[in-house]
């Protein structure tokens, strides 16, 4: 007969410890790898929009981004904006220029697609629709969340880049030419993969679906 060996107080605490342990390792590995575990996905279709004809929605891999364009301010820069969007020009446009907690960046038609890009041209790609004069406002503040159309040094090379800020930039006033502003899902954006100290980012993110509500 096998006689029964009970376990000690001390046993018992360092088994139930290692358990613990167990766990917490597993929930720590499973959070540190998903980098979208506490963004809330936004869903359009529950949403009452007053505008519906100036929303454009960009889904990337942390979910929906909804964007509130403004023609008012700068209707040729949206025309062009909402045109490229139609024909489906930006989906997996890679967000290859990433500055933490500043802003990101996409937009290369020609060289920053996701599965064809090139890391020494991106940034210098057209769109073949040649470019626009700048449409400036100083009444339009760069706050979080500001869409914007990229340009080179200088004025009036708007084509098909642009840029989202995720943080106020006053200095930006007067500089570029405002699209819109993101109203919903900012918190998706900040998840999109930083470069780490080099100029553009290495295997970025990318959007996956550009598209109007209407």
């Amino acid at each position: 007969m096998i006689k029964k060996i009970k376990a000690s107080v001390s046993e018992k605490i360092l088994f139930i410890f290692l358990v613990l342990l167990g766990i917490f390792s597993f929930s720590f590995f499973f959070i540190i790898n998903n980098k979208c575990l506490f963004v809330k996905n936004v869903d359009p279709e529950k949403i009452q929009f007053t505008n519906r004809q100036n929303i454009a929605i960009m889904n990337v891999e942390c979910g929906n981004v909804i964007i509130e364009l403004n023609p008012k301010l700068s209707p040729n820069a949206v025309k062009r904006f909402k045109y490229l969007i139609q024909n489906e020009s930006y989906n997996r446009s890679a967000f290859y220029k990433v500055i933490e907690d500043t802003l990101i960046q996409a937009g290369d038609l020609e060289f920053g697609n996701i599965d064809n890009i090139n890391y020494y041209k991106v940034g210098s790609g057209k769109s073949g629709l040649g470019t626009l004069k700048s449409e400036l406002n100083e009444s339009f503040k760069f706050d979080e969340g500001s869409v914007v159309f990229a340009r080179n040094e200088q004025f009036n090379t708007e084509d098909s880049e642009f840029f989202i800020t995720l943080k106020k930039i006053p200095l930006y006033v007067g500089e570029y030419t405002p699209i819109g502003k993101v109203i919903y899902g900012l918190d998706a954006l900040k998840k999109i993969k930083v470069g780490n100290k080099v100029q553009y980012v290495l295997r970025p993110d990318f959007i996956n679906y550009f598209k109007l509500l209407e």
